[in-house]
């Protein structure tokens, strides 16, 4: 708890600093102004102080007031504030940390404000510059010449080491920023993807269940009312066939809007219907042979278990290709064969018929809209011409679905 206070006070210190740059670094002068006069008073026991109190005062002022300009111009006010530091020390006072504060708090923002080479290419010829007027000062005539050279090194080396620290904690900071923004940015831009997915899905469920069953309701109402007068007994069965399209079309429909809108924490909230499969193909062969197409489908090889992305993409896939073949050609028979083949599902959908020139060149959202089914599951599809007439759709879909790709679609 102590550290996080401590941080609080840091970091609301270093927003006021940041808001008020004159004021700190005039409070900063002031501070180095008081240290400096009580450290020209110092001196080793029974030694009379210097007599040069104005020089000093003005030589020691000048370190000081320097250092408002620390912040744009580190290097130039490390020279002056050694400089003057070495020229107070050969007039005989006392090499103390209060003398050597203003030369100390250059060199503290040289290393915060500068890189490595930059730091000790300016602040070598200083410590050298310090130490030398150290060991010749005639104040220090008394002290052991290890400590008059350790003590001066030892005293301006901690502000060095200080402000590379500063320097290092700053950098880490921006770079805990930087990537918190970048988390945030890639969090949104995945949040936008996702929803951009399901919109397109949504439309993608929309327009299969919609077009396929319309395109059917359309084709048995049609073949009703031509029938209605030759043969009433076969006009009244399509028009029942005809209510179960319908039927069939407001369940399916209501079960993806339903997804919309589903709670699963919702008390009551009703479970939907399953998703639509190869085993509901019966049905789908069914409407469309009310409608006039005759449909036949053959299976090759040994079934396999679909996951329920990949079987509803291969039910998906058939209907939009049946649903192409009533509302595009003129063909009265299409073909489906399901070709089982080791980790994989062939599906192929064939008419003999001639089809609409946008179908042959692929416009529309139906081809589409199918081949990105089968990509989303790491299948593939090719859909055009045959040469020998008619239209063909030809889907290859995994057994399962690789995982590194989305889950599939769902109705």
């Amino acid at each position: 708890m102590n550290i996080s206070l401590e941080r609080r006070y840091q970091d609301r210190f270093e927003d006021f600093s940041a808001r008020h740059t004159f004021v700190v670094d005039l409070a900063m002068v002031l501070a180095l102004m008081g240290c400096t006069a009580l450290g020209a008073t110092l001196t080793m026991p029974g030694a009379e102080p210097p007599d040069h109190d104005e020089t000093t005062a003005a030589v020691m002022g000048v370190a000081c007031l320097v250092l408002l300009k620390h912040r744009t111009h580190p290097r130039t006010a490390l020279a002056v504030a050694g400089t003057c530091t070495v020229a107070a020390v050969g007039l005989g006072y006392l090499v103390t940390p209060l003398l050597l504060a203003p030369v100390m708090a250059a060199l503290y923002w040289l290393a915060a404000l500068t890189d490595r080479r930059s730091t000790r290419l300016h602040s070598l010829p200083v410590l050298l510059a310090v130490t030398l007027a150290a060991v010749f000062s005639a104040s220090m005539n008394h002290v052991p010449l290890l400590l008059r050279t350790i003590g001066p090194i030892f005293w301006l080396m901690l502000p060095l080491a200080a402000g590379k620290m500063t320097q290092l904690r700053r950098a880490y900071l921006r770079s805990v920023q930087a990537r918190a923004e970048h988390a945030e940015r890639t969090r949104e831009e995945e949040a936008r993807l996702r929803v951009t997915e399901e919109r397109v899905r949504i439309a993608r469920e929309l327009h299969d269940v919609v077009a396929h069953h319309m395109a059917l309701a359309n084709a048995q109402a049609g073949t009703a009312a031509h029938l209605a007068l030759t043969s009433p007994e076969q006009s009244r069965k399509i028009l029942t066939d005809l209510t179960g399209t319908t039927s069939s079309a407001l369940r399916e429909l209501k079960a993806t809007l339903g997804l919309l809108r589903d709670n699963d924490d919702t008390p009551g909230s009703q479970g939907l219907e399953p998703s639509p499969g190869l085993s509901r193909l019966p049905e789908l062969v069914s409407a469309c042979e009310s409608a006039g197409l005759e449909v036949t489908v053959t299976t090759e090889g040994e079934p396999q278990p679909l996951s329920p992305g990949v079987d509803l993409t291969a039910y998906r896939i058939v209907q939009e290709a049946l649903t192409n073949v009533s509302k595009h050609a003129t063909a009265e028979a299409a073909h489906v064969l399901l070709a089982y083949t080791g980790s994989r599902l062939l599906i192929t959908v064939t008419n003999d018929g001639p089809s609409e020139p946008a179908v042959v060149r692929g416009r529309g959202f139906g081809v589409m809209g199918m081949r990105e089914r089968a990509l989303s599951i790491g299948g593939e599809l090719c859909a055009g011409p045959r040469p020998q007439g008619g239209f063909e759709v030809t889907t290859a879909l995994p057994l399962q679905p690789s995982l590194h790709l989305a889950e599939g679609p769902t109705a």
